[in-house]
């Protein structure tokens, strides 16, 4: 792992950090519970835990946390390439698709192993100069390791001048 992403990752993964992160950034993320459940460069993944807040009327996790849950998977990734660059990088979602398999319900595990393509992306937008964008999967598993969701998370990437 490199220097910056070890230091983004003490700093995110530290609890109280990311719960004061989401409450400040993204205030429905942490109504809604998410958590880090592993982080590296590769892959992250993030979990939401079906409770009253987050429920919809037929008893599962409503879509909207799911793809908030998704989000983040990918966001997380973008944050740790572009943590402490020489250069400052603006990312933004361009795009979002999602698919539903099987009703929310439980603990769901968002996982996204597109760490070496965002870093990529990431790597190419600061050479260049131009904006470069990674579509990035995230996948939802229940507790029973079905695919519940799938996420794709369009992320444009432009170094800052």
């Amino acid at each position: 792992m490199t220097d910056n992403f070890l230091l983004f990752k003490k700093q995110i993964t530290n609890p109280l950090k990311f719960r004061w992160f989401m409450l400040s950034k993204l205030p429905a993320a942490f109504f809604a519970g998410l958590r880090i459940e592993q982080l590296s460069e590769d892959e992250s993944i993030i979990t939401v835990k079906q409770k009253w807040f987050n429920k919809n009327p037929f008893h599962s996790i409503y879509f909207a946390i799911l793809g908030m849950a998704a989000e983040v998977s990918t966001g997380i990734l973008c944050m740790g390439s572009i943590y402490k660059k020489d250069k400052r990088v603006s990312m933004l979602v361009v795009k979002n698709e999602g698919n539903f398999y099987k009703k929310a319900v439980g603990k769901i595990s968002f996982t996204c192993a597109g760490g070496n393509a965002i870093k990529l992306a990431v790597d190419e937008a600061i050479a260049s100069g131009e904006g470069k964008t990674v579509t990035c999967l995230s996948t939802g598993r229940n507790e029973k390791g079905e695919t519940v969701a799938e996420f794709y998370f369009t992320w444009s990437f432009k170094a800052k001048i």
